[in-house]
């Protein structure tokens, strides 16, 4: 696909990923790119290179050996991408870990296993087992990105790992989420520089000593604490001993649960803005160490209550033990912000609707059943790439929006073109897919003049964008 049919801002920007590619491959990659952003049906590798408008010059396999076969690897492209959003982001980046399930059904893929399905369980009507899927678990590494209009920040994924069970996976490969968490954060933080310091923002999961014990200095930690955490006074500053085993903490301390239950008079009043509002708590604060997890590294715990009583009294902890507990509390807010990318990408970019990395396997009687087979590890790299990639396309699609500074001029013409949503004042994901959709069909399609082009023309490009049938 030459430059010239896109436009001149998106090439740059694809121009930028050339030094993770061979020149071939990096060819590929805009063309999938591109077709990622204007397919409009299933993100299938056929259909977005049928949108991308490029089938008539290369052979659809290309494609597919693209995910499953082409030498290049996917820390390279994070790589180039992290480095585009440092633009944008404070000296103390907030950085989101979470997991998520993108269902994929069929023995013989790779890396499928039952898992727990979180989006599943809140409406779950058959109990436990509609809480469980067979699919692909990612655990994902993301930036919370500050924006320049009025809202909370858009949390842009820039690593991603797939998690296997240990049903499925042998015993030497085998990786905890927290393991993964630990492996992605650490490489994350060598790719930064020097100046930068991580606050990492996760759930209850990754709150443990396999992703806290002994971390960096400059990789702080914010999340959820369990309300009947062990905790202990650090060490008297000068404290010596002269025999027996080292002591490496203090006495013991209150429980959250136990500060919970202390008299009313304990409680502060706290207002704080999460999840898009302002809301008033009530909070109790402890410095401590929570030797479990933490290690001998000095915490700051928030004890948290609803004094409408609506919600239970919760615990959150931050190894950065000079934070407020204001600063603690909306840093937990901030999470959620993973979870909406979650839901614009598999919307949006069909992050969950890879269809590829399978094999055929064997007949009962041994024999490879008939038809093509992945060769070697091919099956495991197309899907170790192939869901990421939706992701990388959602990060390309930030970067862009965020530099080309239209966001104002988006939500005035959405206004003028439904009057009735006046209380729109921010741009959403989709406008941003949007735009950029809008950009490079107007350079693309608008630059040969109608009357050149036949009804028959007009038509092929509408059944490749999947506008048509």
């Amino acid at each position: 696909m030459p430059d010239q049919s896109i436009p001149k801002s998106v090439a740059v920007l694809l121009k930028s990923f050339e030094s993770c590619f061979t020149a071939p491959t990096h060819r590929r990659f805009s063309i999938l790119v591109v077709g990622w952003l204007l397919c409009c049906s299933r993100r299938w590798v056929t259909r977005v290179a049928r949108a991308s408008g490029a089938l008539g010059d290369r052979h659809h396999a290309g494609f597919h050996r693209f995910f499953s076969e082409a030498r290049w690897k996917t820390d390279d492209v994070w790589k180039t991408l992290v480095m585009h959003l440092l633009t944008y982001l404070p000296k103390r980046i907030d950085v989101i870990v979470d997991d998520t399930l993108c269902r994929r059904n069929g023995p013989r893929i790779f890396g499928t296993a039952m898992h727990y399905d979180g989006a599943a369980s809140s409406r779950a009507s058959k109990g436990a087992a509609a809480s469980v899927a067979c699919g692909h678990a990612w655990v994902v590494l993301a930036v919370h990105v500050p924006v320049p209009w009025k809202g909370p920040g858009i949390a842009v994924p820039i690593l991603a790992k797939l998690y296997r069970s240990p049903k499925t996976c042998p015993e030497s490969e085998y990786r905890k989420r927290s393991e993964i968490a630990r492996e992605l954060v650490e490489k994350l933080y060598s790719w930064l520089p020097s100046d930068r310091r991580i606050n990492l923002l996760g759930d209850r999961e990754y709150a443990c000593k396999t992703t806290l014990r002994d971390l960096h200095g400059s990789i702080d930690f914010t999340g959820p604490m369990p309300m009947d955490a062990m905790l202990f006074e650090p060490l008297e500053e000068g404290y010596t001993q002269k025999r027996g085993t080292k002591r490496i903490k203090g006495p013991r301390l209150p429980s959250p649960s136990d500060l919970a239950a202390e008299e009313p008079d304990a409680w502060i009043e706290l207002k704080v803005k999460i999840y898009g509002r302002q809301v008033t708590l009530l909070i109790q604060t402890l410095t401590c160490l929570w030797y479990t997890a933490t290690g001998t590294r000095l915490i700051r715990v928030v004890v948290t209550r609803d004094p409408k009583g609506n919600y239970e009294d919760r615990a959150f902890f931050s190894t950065r033990h000079a934070a407020s507990a204001k600063t603690i509390v909306e840093g937990v807010g901030r999470r959620w912000s993973i979870e909406v990318s979650f839901r614009e990408a598999k919307q949006s970019l069909g992050f969950s609707e890879a269809q590829n990395g399978w094999s055929r396997g064997e007949s009962p009687d041994g024999r490879p059943k008939p038809g093509s087979q992945p060769r070697g590890h091919r099956g495991r790299l197309a899907v170790e790439r192939t869901a990421p990639f939706a992701l990388i396309v959602r990060g390309i699609i930030i970067v862009w929006y965020l530099g080309e500074d239209r966001w104002r001029q988006d939500v005035g013409a959405h206004k003028i073109q439904a009057p009735w949503y006046r209380s729109k004042t921010t741009p959403s994901f989709d406008d941003m897919l949007s735009a950029i959709r809008g950009e490079i069909l107007s350079h693309r399609y608008l630059a040969t003049p109608p009357p050149e082009r036949t009804l028959a023309e007009y038509q092929r490009t509408l059944q490749d964008l999947g506008i048509a049938a």
